[in-house]
């Protein structure tokens, strides 16, 4: 792995919810800034699973904050979600727009680590920074994202799930331009929260399908499901903030992104056929 070249470098294979975790970092007075990504993420999952977002997302989070205020770091950035918002139908949605009634838990415990991160911000003089990432996809994401079980459905021909009619609307965010907004939030603003996401290009869950299709040059099977009570009917980034503070915006569009997701499924067939969805 190049990243072991760096001299720096220190791999700690734990989990945030873990205790010892907290130890052990809490005793490398030379950390100076977190970003944090570890979650357990989806929301159809924390449904079936809470206690694994309340372990990972609250308790994990906790120990997160609590190694920042130990070490004093200059700042700690960390993942939040689109999810917060709920189902507002004010669009463009910014960093103002009310998120008190969260759809899911999933969305609830983010929420959570928003209000924890401010109190600590608050009272510990920690400058924290939550990124909202709207709807990411590209290569290496995970199996249980839409885009990889619509390319995998359709390769072995099998029926995609489309909630809704697939009228739902998203703000997709290719993960090469999440992880360089994810870079240039690496300031310290003291409390802030920034929407990342597509700004003003949000699609339907059916027109995604479409454009699989034509990266693979295959037609989908489709499963009608009704309405999930789960799910956000629209996300829509207003991305000003970001652009202010951050001189960020996208840069990758939405079909070259789903083409290079679609080729990168392709050529790792191999190995993604063994994981089930």
């Amino acid at each position: 792995n190049r990243i072991n070249m760096y001299e720096k470098f220190i791999f700690l294979e734990d989990d945030i919810a873990n205790e010892g975790l907290y130890k052990t970092l809490s005793n490398h007075e030379d950390i100076d800034r977190i970003v944090h990504l570890a979650a357990q993420a989806g929301v159809r999952y924390s449904i079936d699973n809470p206690e694994s977002y309340f372990k990972s997302n609250l308790e994990g989070f906790f120990n997160i904050l609590e190694i920042s205020k130990k070490n004093k770091v200059n700042h700690l950035l960390f993942a939040s979600t689109s999810s917060v918002y709920g189902n507002n139908s004010k669009f463009p949605l910014n960093e103002k727009t009310n998120t008190d009634k969260p759809l899911s838990f999933y969305a609830a415990t983010k929420k959570s680590n928003e209000v924890m991160a401010y109190s600590y911000s608050n009272i510990y003089k920690l400058p924290t920074t939550a990124l909202r990432f709207f709807t990411v996809y590209g290569p290496f994401g995970r199996p249980d994202m839409s885009l990889f079980k619509f390319t995998k459905a359709t390769l072995e021909n099998k029926e995609i799930q489309l909630f809704n009619s697939g009228n739902h609307i998203r703000d997709f965010t290719y993960v090469d331009d999440i992880a360089k907004g994810t870079i240039a939030a690496q300031k310290e603003v003291g409390y802030e929260i920034i929407n990342l996401g597509g700004g003003n290009n949000p699609v339907s869950i059916n027109q995604v399908i479409g454009q699989i299709e034509s990266g693979l040059s295959k037609r989908a099977l489709i499963d009608q499901k009704p309405f999930h009570k789960a799910d956000m009917k629209t996300t829509w980034a207003d991305i000003s903030k970001a652009k202010r503070l951050l001189g960020w915006e996208p840069q990758v569009p939405l079909a070259e992104g789903i083409q290079k997701t679609v080729e990168w499924h392709q050529a790792n067939r191999d190995w993604l056929g063994d994981i089930r969805l």
